[in-house]
């Protein structure tokens, strides 16, 4: 008896029956999903930067090209003017903004070398293994939990010169307990310095924490039976495993830093004088107390040059050398 096959019919639509015998699905479909999936998860995203980022972003650049007061009916245009007025040594903006700056500089200078080393210090302390390691962790990334206001009051009691504990603890133990942490220079640094690390140091601990997560313990291991010493380990092994940690952590120190508001307004409101009146102290009080705000959203922009060059010279001077 004769044994006949018969062919699977070709499929209709023109397409190609895929491997196993099962016919492709559409370029849109299937797994992949529609061409606007990626996008509708995007949405969210997309609109919460367009209505709180973008759009305030070009709207403060508007504003700065004009004189922009509440209190005037019109707003007329005044092209670069507020920016010049910036450079412009007779201008009255001038010294409070470029004082603001100098202030702003040098909380940087002496804070965030602090934030880059004493954080890595103790990230390595906390990644050995010790009975209590995960409590101690908590423990110095607690205070970054609060915010700014509670920080900035609650240390603006502490270290009052007339009644605040750090002064009653340092007469507890036979030192000096007058010092004016908060009226008199350099004390008012040191004071806003040292409360800005106490606050932020954990955050930047746990952001090392993660890096020498992923550092092969084996390296650790080889370097040892070469005879490796301490210093050498972090210098050969450590530093350049975390070089892309160091990298977001120092630029993002540096912004906010550059941005530090609450700490100077709540603890020494901006003086002696105006010794630790902030760029962004200025920029406030310019723009929502004198209704200035053309001048103060020029004065922004400026801030906001100067921190991206500061960015993209600490990114350059940090990046991995071939």
């Amino acid at each position: 008896m004769a044994v006949t096959t018969t062919q699977p019919p070709r499929p209709t639509s023109g397409a190609e029956p895929a491997p196993g015998g099962r016919r492709s699905r559409g370029r849109t479909a299937g797994i992949h999903g529609s061409r606007w999936t990626p996008y509708l998860f995007l949405a969210p995203f997309l609109a919460l930067f367009a209505v709180f980022v973008l759009v305030p972003g070009v709207l403060g650049l508007w504003i700065s090209l004009h004189n922009w007061d509440f209190l005037l009916p019109n707003k007329p245009f005044v092209g670069g003017q507020n920016y010049l007025d910036l450079f412009d040594s007779s201008s009255v903006q001038f010294e409070s903004f470029w004082n603001g700056m100098k202030a702003t500089a040098f909380f940087v200078l002496i804070s965030v070398p602090f934030l880059v080393v004493l954080p890595l210090l103790l990230a390595i302390m906390l990644n050995r293994r010790f009975p209590g390691r995960t409590f101690f962790r908590a423990i110095f990334f607690a205070p970054f939990v609060l915010g700014v206001a509670v920080i900035g009051l609650m240390w603006a009691y502490l270290l009052d010169p007339s009644f605040g504990l750090v002064n009653g603890l340092l007469g507890a133990v036979g030192l000096p307990d007058d010092t004016a942490w908060t009226t008199s220079q350099p004390y008012a640094w040191i004071s806003l310095a040292g409360v800005t690390i106490w606050w932020t140091m954990g955050f930047n601990a746990v952001i090392y924490l993660a890096g020498l997560g992923d550092i092969p313990a084996d390296h650790y291991e080889a370097a040892e039976l070469d005879g490796a010493s301490a210093w050498q380990q972090l210098r050969y092994i450590t530093i350049p495993g975390l070089r892309p940690v160091l990298i977001f952590i120092v630029i993002t120190t540096i912004l906010a830093s550059a941005n530090m508001f609450g700490q100077s307004y709540l603890i020494t409101q901006g003086g002696p004088g105006d010794t630790t009146r902030t760029a962004i102290m200025v920029i406030t009080d310019l723009g929502l107390s004198q209704y200035r705000m053309g001048e103060a959203s020029a004065m922004s922009y400026v801030l906001a040059v100067f921190l991206s060059l500061i960015a993209l010279v600490n990114f350059w001077a940090l990046r991995e050398k071939k």
